[in-house]
């Protein structure tokens, strides 16, 4: 078993690597068949769908309203998969899926250049990290923008970073070319995290004479040509239209807007919310959102960040690269001082992690008694992952079927046998830690997630109209109550319609509502008008999850409705 599953040297072996690829693979296959969620996932992909329908794909809409927060890089990649593909879950989510699979690949390439005579099992180590962080799972079935901007920023480092070492024309221009998808995808986010790793790089090995090359110049044209169709949709949208109202103001710039506001006003919380301000806000969210590696990257941080400050940053005496880690670090106090602060702004800087813990773990694999520690502390993360899906598979829902009990025991079985083989410390610490995320990945995605899924109401709510009601009645919301995965599965922007317009209907119609009691007050005080109840789904904001509610015994008690109800002339 030992020369098929790990080398000479205890590594692990192409075979074994392949396994945990495939895995992987598997996880992220089942992504691909949970529902979408509300909001913002389902919201998003309503938005492209409407792209696809109208076949307006400069124009963007959430509803009713114009649409000025995200740019069009990530509709426009969702349009074109529906154009493709045709409307669906899946078919939304492969632009992510491809970005992600690309990023795994650059953050291998760019691993390998940072460390070059580093085995390359260090360079999958890192890929697999990438792959198994938890917020990285996540963005590729509850479907942002962030999956392609976490692809877009890490291909585009990759590449700059060889221009900068080797001044090679096709690596600026494909570094220009992706960072320009990257800000197409998400505004400067990317551009910041691409160009504080770069800086960091540049500083600490003293190569400022990269801003005096010629191929420069080729870098910037390329930049401008690849943003230059998102902006135009901008000015198209906005900038000619002045008239146009968004967040109640007129006379807005989408370039403007683009170029400045939008990264600025996030900063000062400028017509936000200040959601947090915890200036280790960001810090303590990597502690879930980088599970089931984040002690590691800790450790590692902590001991690089000493080692730099005890050698003054004096590379002759700590040859090291900081390209990872300054970039990391520059990158959390920027965003930290932001008063608008979200956890998935940190997915861009999660490939980066990755290859900095994969070289961290490098650097120390002669230092058996850390390793040993580290390994410990793996084990402990093992054994809180396994009871987490134990519990998750016992306690939340119905019995799983037969499939994902198999499925589920097999990798625990995996586990277990990983636990006890003799190997290299590094390669048991990946194996042991990767394996675990594809068992508590395994069990949400095949299990937990589609069980979840039924209590939001939009889809079962579409469901019943699609096979039930569509010929006799056409859909409509009240108001601006809008139930984003209502209108994906019925595949329609479904029209609003005021107080007004329902006591001047001339036909029944079907509103998808969870305020009954306004309808129905309005037909008990309206003579002219009736309505009827025609069908309810349970309904709870599952992005927002409580013990209460994972409680099957409690669950009943913060359980909403949504409701299809009939209502037109009483004749």
């Amino acid at each position: 078993m030992k020369s098929r599953f790990l080398t000479k040297d205890g590594h692990l072996s192409n075979t074994t690597l392949y396994l945990l690829y495939l895995l992987l693979a598997v996880c992220y296959l089942l992504g691909t068949f949970i529902p979408l969620m509300e909001n913002d996932s389902a919201q998003h992909a309503v938005m492209a769908m409407r792209m696809y329908l109208e076949n307006d794909f400069v124009n963007l809409y959430r509803g009713n309203e114009a649409y000025l927060d995200k740019p069009h890089m990530h509709f426009w990649l969702a349009g074109l998969a529906f154009k493709i593909f045709g409307i669906s879950q899946w078919a939304y989510r492969i632009p992510a899926l491809l970005f992600t699979i690309g990023g795994a690949y650059a953050v291998f390439r760019l691993t390998t250049d940072l460390y070059k005579n580093v085995p390359k099992a260090y360079a999958h180590y890192a890929a697999l990290i990438f792959l198994t962080a938890q917020a990285i799972v996540l963005s590729n079935h509850d479907v942002r923008t962030d999956a392609v901007l976490t692809g877009a920023v890490i291909i585009s480092l990759w590449q700059l970073f060889k221009w900068v070492e080797y001044n090679q024309l096709k690596n600026v221009i494909w570094g220009a070319l992706f960072m320009g998808i990257a800000f197409s995808t998400k505004g400067l986010l990317g551009l910041v995290v691409i160009g504080l790793c770069l800086i960091s790089h540049i500083a600490y090995t003293n190569k400022w004479n990269v801003f005096l090359r010629a191929s420069l110049w080729a870098g910037f044209i390329t930049l401008l040509i690849s943003i230059s169709p998102m902006l135009y949709a901008y000015y198209l949208q906005f900038d000619l239209h002045p008239e146009l109202v968004v967040n109640e103001q007129t006379d807005v710039s989408g370039i403007r807007f683009i170029l400045w506001d939008q990264s600025f006003n996030r900063l000062t919380a400028k017509g936000f919310e200040e959601v947090s301000p915890d200036y280790l806000f960001f810090f303590h969210t990597i502690l879930w959102a980088f599970l089931p590696w984040p002690l590691l990257f800790y450790t590692g941080m902590f001991r690089r960040l000493k080692a730099l400050l005890k050698a003054r940053f004096d590379r002759s005496k700590y040859d090291v690269e900081v390209l990872t880690l300054g970039g990391i670090v520059l990158t959390l106090l920027v965003i930290s001082f932001s008063k608008f602060k979200l956890p998935h702004y940190l997915n861009s800087l999660m490939p980066v992690m990755a290859i900095f813990t994969a070289g961290f773990l490098y650097t120390i694999r002669e230092k058996e008694k850390l390793l040993r520690s580290l390994l410990i502390v793996q084990y402990v993360v093992a054994g809180i992952g396994i009871l987490a899906v134990l519990g998750v598979l016992f306690l939340t829902f119905e019995t799983p079927g037969l499939w994902v009990w198999t499925g589920a025991f097999s990798i625990l079985g995996a586990l277990l046998i990983a636990i006890g083989i003799k190997a290299d410390r590094t390669a048991k610490i990946v194996l042991v830690t990767v394996l675990v995320s594809v068992l508590i990945n395994f069990s949400l995605n095949a299990y937990f997630y589609q069980h979840l899924l039924t209590y939001q109401s939009g889809k079962q709510l579409a469901q019943y109209y699609q096979e039930e009601l569509s010929e006799d009645y056409p859909l409509f919301i009240p108001g601006n109550e809008y139930r984003w995965s209502l209108d994906f599965y019925t595949r329609q922007n479904i029209p609003s319609i005021s107080p007004e317009g329902l006591k001047s209907l001339e036909s029944p119609v079907i509103i998808a509502t969870n305020n009954k009691e306004h309808l129905l007050n309005l037909a008990e005080n309206d003579p002219g008008i009736s309505a009827e109840i025609v069908y309810s789904a349970p309904d709870f904001r599952i992005t927002r999850l409580s013990l209460k509610f994972l409680n099957k015994e409690t669950r009943e008690a913060l359980l909403d409705e949504g409701y299809l109800v009939l209502i037109g002339p009483n004749r």
